[in-house]
């Protein structure tokens, strides 16, 4: 795999425009703060240079990441959930408020990307001009050896514009009849779940507690442990039970049920929790002897109890999970193309509302994914 340091150099006058210099639309992040540092303007067509590849963006979808990039949420200093920190907490920004410590502004933000490939910098016979393809966000820096990882839109420039430069190794064309809009929703959401879902090994045998379950990862993740037969249990808001049901859920509580009491001790083997906060206290004592707990998020708040005999007396193994591993990816992309997972969209959007998409957005009243469309031309 080609490393991919070099995506962490930035030039400063990249956003500069020169007389005659093809454009496009894009909107750049200046900084810290709020919707007024989503800066929706002409910015130079990327270069791509050997290994890379140029995409038109037909679709990017929109996610907790982004804004929690944006409010500088991801720096140690910031201990509330997402819901309570904004840009008032932040007026003066956050140097180490990055998934990877410093963020790079000004860049553009935009996770997830389904795009058409329109420039290939060298012969590569996996690729052809014109192919729709999806791009794995999560790219290891060094190879799958070692867990040390970038994101695009995090780290380097992402989607919100008409055109992105990725390198090739990381876009995966995908044959069926899903729209772009629907594509796009899979990326961030689908592979950060898909990734809890391997490296916990869900199988048929498991009794699964999903929290969170009608947001972007959590209504992937039980679409991810039904099609690999576990039992799920899924937590939600009341307002959302019935289309969580939908999704295949065997159980669906809302989240404001006594798990303990409802469900019983040592009565779940997999938790697969990116909502953590002052719920993730009494999670290990629902946990069997050997049970595994995956987690890749915090929306309640990052800081937690861990009563430290349940895990060692019970056996649990406690996961991590940024890097993506290797099969993920291309997991992903079969079961689209065999029909075993659907897309969940709520609402688009054009490339210059983002402000107005984010804004819903945190009002976390919609069920599925928001997907921004750049213009056409």
């Amino acid at each position: 795999m080609t490393d991919l340091n070099y995506l962490l150099t930035k030039d400063p006058t990249r956003f500069d425009l020169a007389p005659g210099q093809p454009t496009m639309k894009a909107v750049v992040t200046t900084g810290n703060g709020g919707y007024d540092k989503l800066d929706y303007r002409d910015v130079p067509i990327p270069k791509i240079r050997p290994g890379e590849v140029l995409l038109k963006v037909l679709a990017a979808g929109v996610n907790n990441t982004e804004i929690n990039t944006r409010l500088g949420w991801y720096s140690s200093s910031v201990t509330s959930g997402t819901d309570d920190f904004s840009e008032s907490d932040n007026s003066d920004g956050i140097s180490d408020g990055g998934w990877n410590e410093v963020t790079p502004f000004p860049f553009v933000q935009g996770t997830d990307c389904c795009g058409e490939l329109v420039e290939i910098a060298d012969d590569h016979s996996l690729l052809n001009i014109g192919d729709r393809v999806i791009v794995r966000a999560c790219m290891r820096l060094n190879g799958f050896d070692s867990v040390e990882n970038i994101w695009m839109a995090s780290d380097f420039d992402g989607a919100f514009a008409q055109y992105v430069r990725v390198p090739a190794s990381e876009v995966f064309p995908v044959n069926c009849d899903w729209s772009d809009v629907e594509l796009a929703t899979i990326p961030c959401a689908y592979g950060t779940a898909e990734n809890m879902v391997h490296r916990a090994n869900v199988s048929a045998t498991d009794r699964v507690l999903v929290t969170g379950a009608s947001g972007g990862v959590g209504s992937a993740v039980v679409q991810l442990c039904k099609r690999r037969g576990a039992h799920v249990t899924a937590v939600t808001s009341q307002a959302k039970v019935t289309q969580v049901k939908g999704l295949g859920a065997d159980v669906v509580v809302t989240r404001d049920t006594d798990l303990l009491a409802e469900l019983g001790e040592s009565s779940v083997n997999v938790i697969i929790d990116n909502v953590a906060g002052d719920g993730f206290n009494h999670l290990p004592k629902l946990m069997a002897r050997g049970g595994r707990y995956a987690s890749s998020g915090a929306i309640a708040g990052p800081i937690v109890t861990l009563d430290m005999r349940d895990f060692y007396l019970k056996d649990l193994t406690l996961i991590g999970c940024t890097a993506w591993d290797e099969p993920v990816f291309p997991n992903l992309v079969s079961y689209i193309e065999r029909g075993e997972i659907k897309p969940l969209v709520d609402q688009t959007f054009e490339l210059k509302e983002i402000a107005k998409a984010q804004q819903e957005f945190m009002k976390k009243t919609h069920f599925g994914n928001f997907v921004l469309v750049p213009p056409q031309e």
